[in-house]
């Protein structure tokens, strides 16, 4: 069938929305969603300026919430109707998914970031050439094809509009708290940068009962925001120097957990000198630079730690309606961080993500839907 798709003609190019966009046939484990919204994440950003390996033309967004249309005759746990949100693809099978580890699923780069379908196939067609897709999903579209695996169902009174980036960056800064850091009641905490990843992360700590968390950012709007969503502390680190901030707010001992969302080698490496003896960080952007430390000197006296996460080490079947359950109890306001734009206006909304101007963009696809129906 035909639909519409914001393309990514070459690296580097801006999104071109088409209409004569071809997407493929179900099979037997696919559902078909009719796409509501999308949030736009900074990792699209990176695949379309190519600061990850890709493929090029490319329908990029992940960070997808939508309707089921069809389901394919294997599929068991969805029903055309039912409201959905759309996470990355684990395929179950190998021995971590197994260990309920999809996020370090043994195919996970062929599944999400390889620009085709699990079984090679394309996801796209555009004039009998293929169009390489992203997790498997595509969400900068008005209708799309996904495994079962990819989807997790919402409830119908909640929001379509507002839910797409729990697929991606609210649950990637929340799960890395409470599935890899996993603070102690009492323990301290340190963000470094509070865009939608970095305050999720940040409302994690606080949920966690971390009773100091630092929010740093160079913007002082974003840390009011954060102030609002839970930060006990700010600091812009543009004015003071953060490594002695994060020090005199912890009586000299640095805090015992750090998440930096930057990807500024700067930032990262000072995030190390800022940790507690024992401390641990993980970096979590999405970024082409580079870190340099000394094992010994920086982190083996101090018994400090650096953690690689993917996606918060999460389970979308799991963590996305935990976090939702937290939404509705009043304790992670996710969606103070949102503005909507049209899909026409996708290039300004991807502007004023990378800009800073808007913390999380998201795209209305579908303008005529309302919330609750």
């Amino acid at each position: 069938m035909k639909i519409k798709a914001a393309v990514v003609e070459e690296q580097g190019a801006p999104f071109t929305i088409k209409d004569d966009v071809e997407l493929a046939e179900m099979q037997a484990d696919d559902i078909q969603v009719h796409m509501v919204a999308s949030g736009i994440c900074h990792s699209d950003e990176a695949l379309r300026k190519g600061d990850a390996v890709i493929s090029y033309p490319i329908v990029l967004g992940h960070e997808g919430a939508g309707i089921v249309e069809k389901v394919g005759p294997e599929v068991k746990d969805f029903k055309p109707g039912d409201h959905v949100i759309l996470s990355f693809y684990g395929c179950g099978n190998c021995v971590n998914c197994m260990k309920g580890m999809p996020t370090k699923c043994l195919h996970y780069v062929a599944n999400n970031l390889s620009g085709v379908r699990p079984d090679g196939s394309a996801h796209f067609t555009e004039n009998g050439h293929d169009v390489a897709d992203m997790f498997d999903q595509s969400s900068f579209t008005t209708t799309t094809v996904v495994r079962e695996r990819n989807a997790v169902k919402v409830p119908k009174e909640l929001d379509l509009r507002k839910l797409g980036p729990l697929g991606c960056g609210y649950v990637t800064g929340s799960g890395t708290v409470f599935n890899t850091l996993k603070p102690e009641p009492g323990s301290t905490i340190a963000v470094i940068g509070t865009g939608a990843v970095g305050l999720a992360a940040m409302m994690a700590g606080r949920i966690s009962g971390c009773t100091t968390v630092i929010a740093v950012d160079i913007h002082d709007e974003r840390l009011e925001l954060a102030k609002e969503l839970g930060a006990t502390d700010v600091i812009n680190s543009k004015n003071v120097d953060m490594v002695k901030a994060i020090q005199d707010l912890t009586d000299g001992h640095g805090v015992d957990y750090a998440v930096d969302t930057t990807g500024v080698s700067k930032m990262i490496q000072d995030a190390i000198k800022a940790l507690a003896q024992g401390g641990g960080l993980a970096p979590i952007a999405v970024t082409a630079n580079h870190i340099d430390i000394n094992t010994w000197d920086d982190l083996c006296p101090a018994d400090k730690t650096i953690v690689g996460v993917n996606m918060g080490d999460s389970i979308p079947q799991v963590d996305i309606p935990r976090l939702i359950k937290f939404y509705q109890l009043g304790m992670f306001d996710f969606d103070k961080t949102e503005k909507f734009y049209t899909f026409d206006q996708i290039n300004e909304a991807n502007a004023d993500s990378g800009s800073g101007k808007t913390i999380k963009p998201v795209l209305i696809i579908d303008e005529d839907y309302k919330p609750g129906e």
